[in-house]
């Protein structure tokens, strides 16, 4: 995913990091290091758990909770006495911290709300005039946002799911936990403890309403939506996977990817939303995708992008 980068202990590059993104304050950001050792300044303590966490996951797309350190402004962590660090995979994103020589801050290169770039593109459609410089690493390889692990309790807490599965993390430490707050709508009064909990994200301009249930109840009734929103005279658009693709009209479908192969669903996500956008499309309609090791992450993010709303085609 591209991140917008500003030094991490420095208040006011927060500050404008918030600003170019139209982020809410109280939205806290992701601090990334490029070793283990620019840990240590940053938490007041690593757990047994997280030592073992990051020996299997980072590098990697896993960002782990920690009880923040002095040297951490709180405007990094959007008020919170913990701090989210993470040590990414790509190596041109290692080097970028190296050079910086300070751990950098990075939100997804976005204006807040709208689907994550996966693109350099993607970037400059977004936040050209608002950023100095684009570093174009090429399109990302997983396509969504990093696990995000709380580990300064007993259990780790997943605050997001992503790329890493809780089974992968159950199967390294014995328990996991998801948090209540993304499981279901969250509470306007929450106060985020990570990125994605609270406000609206990964969300295009049209309408998104995903449909629940077996593959032919779903295909009879998005076709069933979207005929209707046809005949109101809306542009609409169906997102689906490619072994259903042909129970609609073609000039309607994005085939995000693979059942089968669901990290090619992954890959697709925000480039298929972001390209409804740019044709202007009004309503879209999407089957669910809740199956296997990614299943969690991909509706943890369909979901929000379509605020909630969900229908069960019935059989």
């Amino acid at each position: 995913m591209y991140g917008l980068g500003g030094d991490g202990l420095n208040p006011a590059s927060a500050r404008k990091i918030y600003a170019a993104k139209g982020r809410p304050s109280d939205n806290p950001l992701i601090l990334h290091i490029a070793s283990r050792q620019e840990l240590t300044p940053l938490v007041q303590e690593v757990p047994e758990t997280a030592e073992r966490l990051m020996e299997a996951f980072w590098p990697g797309p896993m960002t782990l909770i920690f009880a923040k350190s002095e040297a951490v402004p709180s405007e990094v962590t959007g008020g919170l006495s913990t701090v989210a660090v993470r040590m990414p995979s790509p190596p041109v994103a290692r080097a970028l911290i190296r050079e910086a020589g300070v751990p950098v801050a990075a939100p997804s290169a976005n204006r807040s709300g709208r689907p994550s770039p996966t693109t350099a593109t993607h970037v400059a459609e977004d936040l050209m005039g608002q950023i100095e410089m684009i570093l174009d690493g090429g399109p990302v390889e997983i396509g969504l946002e990093s696990t995000i692990l709380d580990v300064t309790g007993e259990i780790p807490l997943v605050l997001r799911p992503g790329a890493i599965s809780r089974e992968q993390v159950e199967a390294l430490l014995g328990e996991c936990q998801m948090d209540p707050a993304i499981l279901g709508k969250p509470d306007p009064n929450l106060r985020p403890r990570a990125p994605g909990m609270k406000y609206r994200h990964y969300a295009p301009q049209a309408e998104l309403t995903i449909v629940e249930g077996s593959r032919g109840a779903a295909a009879r009734e998005i076709n069933r939506l979207t005929a209707g929103a046809a005949a109101r005279g809306q542009k609409v658009g169906i997102l689906c996977a490619e072994e259903s693709a042909s129970l609609y009209p073609a000039e309607w479908v994005k085939s995000l990817g693979l059942r089968c192969q669901e990290e090619t669903i992954a890959h697709n996500l925000y480039r298929c939303l972001r390209e409804f956008d740019e044709e202007e499309v009004e309503v879209v309609y999407s089957e669910a995708f809740g199956d296997g090791p990614l299943g969690d992450a991909i509706m943890n993010r369909l979901t929000k992008a379509a605020g909630y709303r969900i229908l069960r085609a019935e059989e």
